[in-house]
């Protein structure tokens, strides 16, 4: 007997198997739509930037920010489990928007964002974000076919999520930590966070900047110019 489950130990072993290819057969489906999405982008010329955090953390209002303070020409795939919300909120700000409702979907996979890439105007675009559903678990295991993956970590959140949260860190290719102006009233910890990158993923930027006052905001504006013309 399993003294975990009270089942039968090859049973659960069985079905520990069953679940793993299943789960593998669903990644490497995934994996090849993104790879088409990211080939089709590429045919465009257009950068592509997967978006992540939990609820709340501030990827709609960095967005808002970006499309009034840049000339970049910007489209946006939003996932959200319900509502139109953030869609009309990129809309009004000056850009395009597609928004998917992924009902109790937890995240975007490639197939979403491929239906959304085509109800963008491709043509007239350089830069497309894919705002995921606000999520800090399974976002991060779905290739969606974007160049790069930005994190976002708002300081009301904590300074320890680095580290309750590898998998999603460990994905980040640039970590935002956001609402810098209210962080001193929430005992938030900067070099925390930064040491807990460089121990996880060394290779991943950091950017610290408040969408609301505009602070540190140009570093954010020369990090999508610099990855857009060295990508």
């Amino acid at each position: 007997m399993c003294k975990d489950c009270g089942c039968e130990s090859h049973k659960h072993n069985e079905d520990t198997k069953s679940t793993v290819e299943v789960v593998s057969k669903i990644l490497s489906k995934n994996d090849k739509e993104a790879d088409h999405n990211r080939a089709h982008l590429d045919e465009k010329g257009i950068f592509c930037i997967n978006l992540m955090s939990s609820p709340g953390a501030g990827k709609t209002t960095l967005l808002e920010n970006t499309i009034k303070k840049s000339k970049f020409k910007i489209g946006v795939v939003e996932g959200d489990l319900e509502t139109n919300r953030d869609a009309d909120r990129i809309i009004k700000a000056g850009a395009s928007a597609y928004q998917i409702t992924t009902g109790q979907g937890c995240h975007l996979d490639a197939v979403m964002v491929h239906e959304g890439l085509h109800h963008l105007p491709l043509e007239n675009l350089n830069l497309v974000f894919v705002e995921n559903v606000g999520n800090l678990v399974c976002p991060a295991s779905y290739d969606v076919g974007s160049h790069i993956n930005v994190v976002l970590l708002s300081s009301p959140e904590g300074s320890d999520k680095v580290e309750k949260y590898p998998v999603m860190f460990r994905a980040a290719d640039l970590v935002i930590i956001t609402k810098s102006s209210v962080k001193k009233y929430f005992n938030f910890d900067t070099k925390e966070v930064i040491s807990s990158l460089r121990k996880l993923n060394p290779k991943a930027d950091i950017i610290e900047l408040d969408s609301v006052t505009g602070e540190g905001f140009e570093k954010w504006l020369d990090y999508l110019k610099f990855k857009m013309e060295f990508r």
